[in-house]
């Protein structure tokens, strides 16, 4: 039996959690024994304040589902050396010793080309093939076994033209898992209804995409050379394509779905539009969401002064939506939007590294911008990090912004999604935000592959 670390474990095992374990007992340490045949992770009960092992092993479809608890002793030393004895027992048992009898199919294949070569996705290519995004393949695959395709076509697009926005959906997977929900993807629409102590919410998620000539082409988007342009860009161009994706979805009326009725519904959105764009349009949702402005300026005694600015329209060219999507009618019926910038290969890519995956060549450095919280400046912090290096740590759900909707039939508990910002409209047309103290916007992970693993551990290990 060897520790195993909790990024590993969860990478692996998270997904089998019951909400209700979280508060009733605290997981202490994580094992694997028989090159992870089995896994096992020693618990405190909150309750009585003693000690007991789960053993933990493959289903049918590959789940790591528990098999074994053990009882419950006076000290975290004997409950794991209970937990060595029945993790050790358990390895040398059949496989279909772990089998539970509810698999009811077997689990997808993501990675098994289902078309021709020349139809696959360039990313898809890269993620199955390339040393560079080893990681992120090794990190996905224990997702593939839990992941459900209740409208039959996921594989299909997440291998070809919908790869994006397949895997902006593996990612909110993996965040409501870190957070300890019940997943349900029994009905094709909305894509997530997710079951927790607090409550249960369903989800929809979409993605911005490239914009298309008349013959299915992409449209470059407009350039951001000059301060002025990425000004354009931000606060016009940005908000027509966000606002073009989120009333597509709101005329759809989810929360007419028996799955989503009654429940707080919410639109997660990232930005896939072009190439680096969503470095910067994390600042284009509030106003389109909201419809204000906000200028600031430092008085006399330096002091940030915000005041809000009522927007009416947002134009591109020939074309003008209305501002103020929360405004709209039937937008009531969304409880929030979730945004995030991180649902992107290279967040998989980090994790994957983090959790043990993929290549021992690979060094990966990750360079952004994060939430300052300094009151008085405007400016976000730099970062530049090593991932893997002294000190890093990241989650699945930093970085993810969730935009409360102020009149929400449904409203949000904010305790239901702890990990991120959250983000209120006041009534004086102020913005209200509670965000984690580390709070990233937006970064670029550039993937160095090492002549050998001792140069790589080398590397990690130096922080450069």
């Amino acid at each position: 039996m060897r520790p195993l670390s909790l990024v590993r474990f969860n990478a692996l095992a998270a997904y089998a959690r019951a909400p209700m374990a979280t508060a009733l007992s605290e997981e202490m340490a994580w094992f694997e024994h028989d090159s992870e045949r089995v896994l096992g992770a020693v618990a405190r009960d909150v309750i009585d304040d003693d000690f007991a092992g789960v053993v933990f092993a493959r289903d049918r479809r590959g789940r790591f589902r528990a098999v074994w608890v053990t009882g419950f002793e006076p000290t975290r030393r004997r409950a794991q050396a209970l937990l060595r004895r029945e993790m050790e027992r358990l390895a040398l048992a059949p496989d279909e010793e772990y089998y539970q009898g509810d698999e009811k199919a077997d689990a997808l294949d993501f990675f098994t080309p289902r078309t021709d070569r020349t139809r696959l996705h360039r990313h898809f290519l890269a993620l199955t093939e390339a040393e560079y995004f080893s990681a992120a393949r090794g990190i996905i695959e224990p997702m593939m076994h839990w992941y459900e395709d209740p409208d039959g076509n996921f594989i299909e697009q997440f291998q070809t033209t919908g790869f994006d926005a397949r895997l902006w959906e593996l990612y909110l997977f993996a965040v409501f898992a870190e957070m300890s929900y019940r997943i349900e993807r029994v009905h094709a629409v909305p894509d997530f209804v997710c079951a927790g102590l607090l409550g249960t919410f369903a989800v929809e998620a979409m993605t911005v995409n490239p914009t298309q000539d008349a013959a299915g082409g992409p449209v470059p988007p407009p350039p951001r050379r000059t301060p002025e342009e990425l000004a354009a860009f931000v606060s016009q161009y940005m908000p027509i394509k966000f606002g073009s994706t989120l009333t597509s979805k709101l005329a759809k009326k989810y929360w007419e779905r028996l799955s989503a009725r009654g429940k707080p519904l919410l639109f997660a959105i990232q930005d896939f539009s072009g190439p680096g764009s969503m470095v910067y349009t994390h600042s284009a949702l509030a106003p389109y969401l909201y419809g204000y402005n906000w200028e600031s300026h430092y008085d006399g005694d330096g002091r940030l002064v915000v005041t809000p600015k009522k927007i009416a329209t947002h134009r591109w060219g020939a074309k003008e939506i209305p501002s103020g999507f929360f405004d709209l009618p039937g937008a009531e019926n969304v409880s929030a939007v979730l945004f995030s910038n991180s649902g992107t290969i290279s967040k998989f890519n980090r994790m994957g590294v983090l959790a043990g995956f993929g290549s021992k060549r690979l060094v990966l450095t990750r360079k952004g911008t994060a939430y300052n919280h300094d009151r008085d400046s405007v400016e976000p912090t730099s970062f530049e990090h090593v991932v893997g290096g002294p000190g890093y740590r990241e989650t699945w759900g930093e970085g993810l912004n969730v935009f409360h909707n102020p009149k929400a039939v449904h409203p949000l508990d904010p305790e239901m999604l702890p990990d991120a910002a959250h983000l209120r409209l006041r009534g004086d047309g102020l913005m209200a935000s509670v965000t984690p103290e580390w709070h990233p916007f937006g970064s670029i992970t550039r993937v160095f592959v090492a002549d050998t693993e001792e140069e790589a551990r080398r590397l990690v290990q130096a922080g450069s």
